[in-house]
């Protein structure tokens, strides 16, 4: 991520920018979070956020219509799938942090809650999900992860719930011991370079 100065004129006209009481000096609040500002030379603020990556590519070239109808039907399928992909991720990362760093007991408890994040997050939408839209989730996890979803299976058997993961491959019929094969399918691969789906676990993570 890079340092991104935001002027600091528009959240004043919109009126969300609040002088943080306790400095006042540093930062300000936005929305309820607070971000380090600074003066310039001319007198205006700026404010210095974080912002998420974003993913810039050249314009789609396609060697027929068909291949690019299915870009954009496989792109909107990406677009539904990719808030479960990215949450599948975030839950596999902490669960791998988990066994990797945390006492056993913490580390069993924290998986718990995760299993619980699962099935509520994941039990009902994945359903509603078609064959097509349900291949597009697994290989986004699987080119992430850069394994097999039947291999992340078998190693988090004691962690993460396995049914969910074998129960998305059967519905799907997706063969979860194949992976993500880059060059397969290059639609697919044009729709994945679109999207970002990485997860790092904060260094605070813990199970309490």
């Amino acid at each position: 991520m890079k340092n991104i100065y935001l002027l600091a004129a528009g959240l004043l006209i919109a009126g969300t920018l609040v002088a943080q009481p306790s400095t006042g000096s540093e930062y300000t609040k936005v929305n309820n979070e607070y971000f380090h500002y600074m003066i310039d030379s001319c007198g205006d603020t700026l404010i210095v956020a974080n912002l998420d990556d974003i993913s810039i590519t050249s314009p789609r070239v396609f060697d027929n219509d068909a291949d690019y109808l299915r870009y954009r039907r496989y792109r909107q399928y990406a677009v539904k799938v990719y808030p479960y992909a990215v949450q599948a991720i975030r839950i596999f990362r902490e669960t791998e942090y988990a066994i990797n760093n945390l006492p056993n007991r913490e580390s069993k408890r924290y998986i718990r809650r995760l299993q619980r994040e699962l099935k509520d997050e994941f039990a009902d939408p994945l359903k509603n999900l078609s064959k097509t839209q349900g291949l597009i989730l697994i290989k986004m996890i699987e080119r992430e992860l850069d394994t097999p979803m039947y291999s992340l299976v078998k190693d988090l058997r004691g962690g993460i719930t396995a049914t969910y993961w074998n129960a998305m491959g059967k519905l799907f019929g997706h063969d979860i011991k194949e992976g993500y094969i880059e060059g397969e399918d290059k639609i697919l691969d044009a729709v994945l370079d679109d999207f970002n789906v990485s997860y790092d676990v904060p260094l605070n993570t813990s199970g309490r």
